[in-house]
C-alpha cells in the first residue's frame, strides 16, 4: 500500500511553506506546566519540521513565524524566556543549518530584540548566506503591517529623491521594498493551534496563498500532520483570477 509520505512527494509539492506556530502556551496548559513550558516543546517541534521537509520533502522555501511585534505586550518574564530561548537555540543549531546547506534569513524590526540575540541573528545569517539547499526564513518582531508601512516610507523616500517614479510603483516595484523581496511568494500557509486567520503575518506575500488550519496545538504538528496539510493541499484547485492551476 501507498504510504502518505509516498503520495506528497509524488504529488505537487509546494514549493514556499509558510507556518504560524501557534498553541505553546496552550500545550502546556493542557498538561498543567507552565506556559513558559510550551516554549522549548515548541522549538524542538520546528526542528523536527525543519529536518523532515529537507530530508524527506525537499521544500526549497520554509518560513516560520517566531515571535509577533504583538508578542512583546506578552507578561515580561514570558517574553525574556522567549528570547533566551531563540538565542540558545540559534547558537546550539547554526552549525547543523549550515552543514546541511540551509540558508537563514530573519525578517521583522530586529531593533527591539535584545542585542545578544540581535548580534547572533547576524551571525548566522552572515555564515549561512551561501547555502542553498533550503531557504529557512524566521519572522522575529515581525508584523506585516509593519512591514508594509516600512516598505511604503522607503518607497516615498526614494519618489522624493528621485530614484522612483511614482507612476511606475506597481505592485511588483512595490514588494520589492518588502523584506521577502527575493523569495517566492507563499504557496501554502499553515496555522496550527485551533485559530482561523493570519494574525498579521505575510498579508501581502499570501494575497493567493492556500490556508490550512490545524486543530492541534504546535508542540504536537508531527511529520504526519504537515503531510496530511500537503496532501489537503495537493487536493484543491488553486485559481488566480482567471487561471486555473489544477494538482497532479
Amino acid at each position: 500500500m501507498t504510504t502518505l509520505l509516498e503520495q506528497v512527494r509524488a504529488g505537487d509539492l509546494p514549493r514556499h511553506v509558510a507556518l504560524i506556530m501557534d498553541g505553546n502556551g496552550r500545550w502546556a496548559e493542557a498538561r498543567r506546566l507552565p506556559r513558559a513550558a510550551g516554549h522549548p516543546a515548541g522549538a524542538r517541534a520546528a526542528e523536527r519540521l525543519i529536518r523532515f521537509a529537507g530530508s524527506k520533502l525537499a521544500i526549497p522555501y520554509i518560513t516560520l513565524f517566531a515571535f509577533s511585534s504583538e508578542n512583546w505586550a506578552r507578561p515580561r518574564a514570558e517574553v525574556a524566556c522567549l528570547m533566551d530561548l531563540l538565542h540558545g537555540v540559534l547558537s546550539a543549531r547554526v552549525a547543523e543549518l549550515a552543514g546541511a546547506g540551509i540558508r537563514l534569513r530573519v525578517i521583522g524590526d530586529l531593533d527591539r530584540v535584545p542585542a545578544a540575540l540581535r548580534d547572533g541573528v547576524r551571525s548566522a545569517v552572515a555564515r549561512t548566506a551561501d547555502n542553498t539547499r533550503m531557504h529557512l526564513t524566521v519572522a522575529l518582531s515581525y508584523g506585516a503591517r509593519d512591514e508594509i508601512a516600512r516598505a511604503a516610507r522607503a518607497a516615498a523616500r526614494d519618489a522624493t529623491a528621485g530614484r522612483l517614479d511614482p507612476e511606475r510603483l506597481d505592485e511588483a516595484t512595490f514588494a520589492q521594498y518588502l523584506e521577502t523581496a527575493d523569495l517566492p511568494d507563499p504557496d501554502l500557509v499553515i496555522r496550527t493551534g485551533g485559530e482561523a486567520r493570519l494574525s498579521n503575518f505575510l498579508l501581502w506575500q499570501s494575497a493567493y496563498a492556500e490556508l490550512y488550519f490545524a486543530r492541534v496545538m504546535w508542540p504536537d504538528f508531527s511529520p504526519a500532520e504537515l503531510l496530511r496539510a500537503l496532501a489537503d493541499y495537493q487536493r484543491r484547485v488553486r485559481r488566480f483570477g482567471t487561471v486555473e492551476v489544477t494538482p497532479t
